[in-house]
């Protein structure tokens, strides 16, 4: 090759070189910038969710007082703890925050999202009945509440969220399971996370403590699976419920009841649904479980006694965690935290397992 030859080749490999640099370049600067952009939108979502629900639980909790839809003390009932009428409110600002920021931030008006709005609307409804008896020292049968759970369920379901299968871990095959599986293990899942949150919330700030640290690990997972949904609904869902967190402390100023308690429990449980359970293999089926910990465990335990002591799953008692631990002599803030410490080492167990999994 002559001189002018290698020259020109020399030349042509530099420019080769120059572009190659510039499209590496060019593919950072993209990455980065929807990355930033990610970030934004996350924050966005968390930061409007905790205004909306922080700003209108005031003027709802006068509306209670108005409406006289409080839950008043009873001295005859160990399971009321508060010594003065509380606003039961929270439920439907809860309801607002998630709804509103959701279909702001994401534009999804899909089958998927009206399936989650009227199952929302359906627990709303039944819980504020159910929160209704309550202020007239009633209990509102059990029938009714199970049947429209059960139907927010299956709302779900039928739009396509559910629990499909496995990956086998010998042969590396997913494993879709029988559709009868399916809508059973979906129904199960939503129903019982449902009323274990429920069950959680007879203590100022701990229902709303550990359905944030739960909502943040799944929002962990959703991030660690590229599950872009999941981690939205997740991180308003910690917005909406620190908000909360503002007004429900220890001592609570106002509750959420069982119509927002019911609703968190809901939506948790389709967050699991639609994250750490998609695509997942026999492990990382624990992740969701261990993320939930705290509420399952104690719940199963609870209804495990009742069975054996021959009372209804659904009658109302002390036998939750929190009001042992209040019997064995810690004050409500020491009980609170302490749960929500275990909490948050189990949510740390589940990340740890993501990242074997990873």
């Amino acid at each position: 090759m002559s001189v002018s030859g290698r020259l020109i080749s020399s030349h042509i490999d530099r420019f080769q070189s120059t572009i190659v640099s510039i499209d590496c370049i060019i593919l950072l600067f993209l990455h980065t910038f929807f990355l930033v952009v990610t970030i934004i939108l996350y924050a966005f979502s968390l930061i409007l969710s905790f205004v909306i629900v922080y700003l209108l639980i005031p003027p709802f909790g006068k509306l209670a007082f108005r409406l006289d839809f409080v839950d008043k003390p009873r001295k005859d009932v160990e399971r009321k703890l508060h010594r003065e009428p509380i606003p039961l409110t929270a439920s439907y600002v809860i309801f607002i925050g998630f709804f509103a920021t959701y279909l702001l931030v994401t534009r999804d008006f899909s089958l998927q999202t009206g399936a989650l709005i009227a199952g929302g609307v359906l627990l709303l409804i039944i819980g504020t009945v159910d929160d209704w008896y309550k202020t007239k020292g009633k209990d509102f049968p059990s029938l009714p509440k199970f049947i429209v759970q059960i139907s927010a369920a299956v709302l779900v379901y039928a739009s396509g969220i559910a629990f499909t299968g496995f990956y086998n871990p010998f042969s590396g095959e997913y494993v879709v399971l029988p559709v009868i599986l399916q809508f059973l293990l979906t129904i199960l899942w939503i129903f019982g996370v449902t009323t274990v949150i429920n069950f959680s919330d007879g203590m100022d700030g701990l229902a709303g403590g550990l359905a944030a640290i739960s909502a943040v690990t799944l929002f962990i997972v959703a991030i660690a699976k590229g599950q872009s949904n999941s981690a939205i609904m997740a991180i308003i869902l910690v917005g909406v419920t620190v908000a909360y967190l503002r007004y429900n402390k220890p001592p609570a100023k106002i509750f959420m009841g069982d119509a927002g308690a019911t609703f968190i429990g809901f939506i948790l449980a389709v967050i699991a649904l639609d994250g750490a359970f998609k695509q997942a293999t026999i492990m990382s089926l624990f992740i969701p479980i261990l993320a939930l910990g705290v509420p399952i465990f104690d719940n199963v335990f609870v209804v495990i006694r009742r069975m054996l002591q021959g009372k209804a799953i659904y009658q109302a008692d002390a036998s939750q965690a929190h009001y042992r631990l209040l019997r064995a002599g810690l004050n409500t803030k020491q009980v609170v935290m302490f749960l929500c410490l275990i909490s948050t080492c189990l949510c740390l167990s589940s990340i740890i397992l993501l990242l074997v999994q990873i």
